[in-house]
C-alpha cells in the first residue's frame, strides 16, 4: 500500500506573455530587414510585418490587427505617418524609433501621439522593454525625455492668459500651426489636411501676418504658447493630438 505524500502539490507551469503582432515602419530596407530577424527570433513574437511608407502602413493595418507599431523617427514623413496612425488607430500604441533627446524632437513626438520612445543610442534590449511596456498601457520614458517633458509640463503650467493674438486666427489656421509646430513642411500640411499647396502657403502668410511674427520659426514658438490653453491639455497639440500614457 502506498503512503500519499502530505506535500502540496506546486504548478510547475510559469505564465506565459501573450503572442505579439508587431507593425515594423521603416523606409531604410537594411536596417528594417535586420531589425524584423531580430524580432522574430523573440519567442514572444509571433508576426512581424515590415512595411516602408503611410500607405503600405494603412493597407496593412486594414488587413490585420497589430500590437505594437514601430517607426523608424529617420524615415521620410515620418512625423505624418505618426499624427495619420495616431489619429486613426489611437488603441494601436506607435513607439518612436531614433529619437534624439532634444527638446523639440521628443515634444513634436509626444504631441503627435507617439506612446513610447527609443533614443537614437538605445539597444535591443531597450527596445524589447518598451514594446512590452506599452502593449500594458504603460509609458516608459528615457530619463532625458522624460526631464524634457516634466519641464514642459512646468513651462506651461506657469504660463498666464493666453496672447490675444492667437483669437485673430481661424479653425483651419490654427490647425496650419499645429502642424507647423511640429516641423512639418508645406506639402506636408497639404497632404494632411487634404488642401493645396499653395492654400497652405496663403495660411502660413496670413498666420504670420496675425501673430506679428516674420518666420516660419517664430509662429511654432508662439504655437507652443498656445499649447497650454487647449481642451486636450498642457501637453495637448492645437488639433487634439493623443500624448503617451494617454486615451485619445
Amino acid at each position: 500500500m502506498g503512503i500519499a505524500s502530505s506535500m502540496p502539490l506546486v504548478s510547475s507551469k510559469v505564465p506565459v506573455m501573450p503572442m505579439m503582432h508587431i507593425l515594423l515602419i521603416d523606409d531604410m530596407t537594411v536596417h528594417s530587414e535586420q531589425l524584423a530577424r531580430s524580432l522574430r527570433d523573440e519567442r514572444w513574437i509571433s508576426v512581424v510585418a515590415a512595411v516602408t511608407d503611410l500607405e503600405e502602413a494603412l493597407e496593412c493595418l486594414t488587413n490585420q490587427d497589430f500590437d505594437v507599431a514601430l517607426l523608424n523617427m529617420a524615415s521620410a514623413e515620418s512625423m505624418t505617418i505618426l499624427r495619420t496612425i495616431s489619429g486613426k488607430m489611437s488603441s494601436l500604441p506607435v513607439i518612436a524609433l531614433g529619437v534624439p533627446e532634444v527638446e523639440e524632437h521628443v515634444i513634436a513626438c509626444a504631441e503627435a501621439g507617439a506612446a513610447g520612445y527609443l533614443p537614437k543610442k538605445g539597444a535591443f534590449t531597450d527596445l524589447l522593454r518598451v514594446m512590452k511596456s506599452v502593449a500594458r498601457g504603460e509609458t516608459v520614458l528615457a530619463p532625458r525625455i522624460a526631464a524634457t517633458l516634466l519641464r514642459r509640463v512646468a513651462t506651461l503650467a506657469a504660463q498666464g492668459q493666453p496672447d490675444p493674438r492667437h483669437s485673430r486666427l481661424t479653425p483651419r489656421e490654427r490647425e496650419v500651426l499645429a502642424l507647423l509646430e511640429q516641423g512639418s513642411s508645406n506639402k506636408d500640411i497639404a497632404r494632411c489636411l487634404a488642401i493645396e499647396v499653395r492654400t497652405v502657403k496663403n495660411h502660413v502668410h496670413n498666420i504670420l501676418d496675425k501673430l506679428q511674427v516674420r518666420s516660419r520659426g517664430e509662429a511654432a514658438a508662439q504655437a507652443r504658447i498656445a499649447l497650454g490653453t487647449t481642451p486636450s491639455g498642457p501637453l495637448g497639440s492645437l488639433n487634439g493630438s493623443r500624448l503617451p500614457g494617454t486615451s485619445a
